[in-house]
């Protein structure tokens, strides 16, 4: 459990770097941009890849780009969500996003629906409503109004994370291609993916580089990059308890999220936003329960 609770710090931190970057006038979208490179890296010289025995015509290239496109697009939308929502709706949203590969495991890969992952997912359903619901007063629809972004970037991060989740499980489906090296291929891709998009930061937004987005981003990259390592870990130290795995990183997120937002970031929570915590911890317990 200890690489459950690694993981669980290095997710929440990574959160944590996007809301200080911001806090410090860092610009979050080229932060973002230079997390890739070490990410790329490490996974290179610690997870050692097999590139070279890799049968390039049997790539799934269409995911890899889907994945390559949606993993830097997500992170914007995460840190928009962490600066108009705060860092414990943006976990609660992401964890939440568990249900949309459920739902595709009943609906497009028909699964058997047992009746304590369907209870699971109308308690998460409430979960979500009750943690990224409106505002008291229900805002107009515009762009402009922080009250419609207060709902809309959590859940864009719910469906998102949802999606990718998705895609990685159908990645992993190619048992002929090591799942590192599809890992790899698709930061790379990434990688390259967000060096464009910091050239149209550069010279079509004419934003200026900053030297502070690189270290933030570097650092970033390696929350992350621990993250996914010590979650793998977990998996691999205790093969035949998955649940406990996945039971442990989703709660310890959430709390952890909560803590750190209330305390040190002084985010205010309504009544309903705190039953939408613990309604969340609730169905993920549900789902893991056999």
């Amino acid at each position: 459990m200890i690489f459950v609770l690694i993981s669980v710090i290095c997710s929440v931190t990574v959160a944590v770097l996007l809301k200080l970057a911001k806090q410090y006038g860092v610009e979050t979208k080229q932060v973002i941009v230079w997390n890739y490179p070490m990410a790329v890296a490490l996974t290179y010289f610690i997870l050692r890849p097999e590139i070279k025995e890799i049968s390039w015509d049997a790539l799934p290239f269409p995911l890899y780009v889907a994945l390559a496109v949606l993993l830097p697009g997500m992170f914007v939308f995460i840190a928009l969500s962490i600066r108009y929502s705060g860092l414990v709706k943006t976990e609660v949203a992401q964890r939440l996003s568990l249900f949309i590969p459920l739902l595709a495991a009943f609906f497009l890969f028909h699964e058997k629906l047992q009746g304590n992952k369907l209870l699971g997912i109308g308690v998460g359903l409430l979960a979500i409503i009750c943690s990224i619901g409106w505002r008291k007063s229900l805002p107009t629809v515009t762009l402009s109004n922080k009250g419609y972004k207060n709902t809309l970037y959590p859940l864009l991060v719910f469906i998102g994370m949802g999606i990718i989740d998705i895609l990685f499980k159908q990645v992993a489906l190619h048992v002929t291609i090591p799942y590192v090296s599809s890992m790899f291929i698709i930061f790379v891709m990434a990688m390259l993916i967000a060096f464009g998009l910091l050239g149209y930061f550069i010279f079509i937004e004419k934003q200026i580089f900053s030297g502070k987005a690189v270290v933030y981003g570097l650092i970033l990259g390696a929350f992350n990059f621990c993250n996914i390592l010590f979650y793998m870990k977990a998996h691999r130290a205790l093969p035949e308890n998955p649940s406990i795995v996945f039971t442990g990183m989703n709660i310890g997120v959430i709390s952890l999220g909560a803590l750190v937002g209330v305390l040190f970031f002084k985010e205010r929570l309504s009544w309903l936003n705190y039953l939408g915590i613990v309604l969340s911890i609730i169905s993920v317990l549900i789902i893991a329960y056999q």
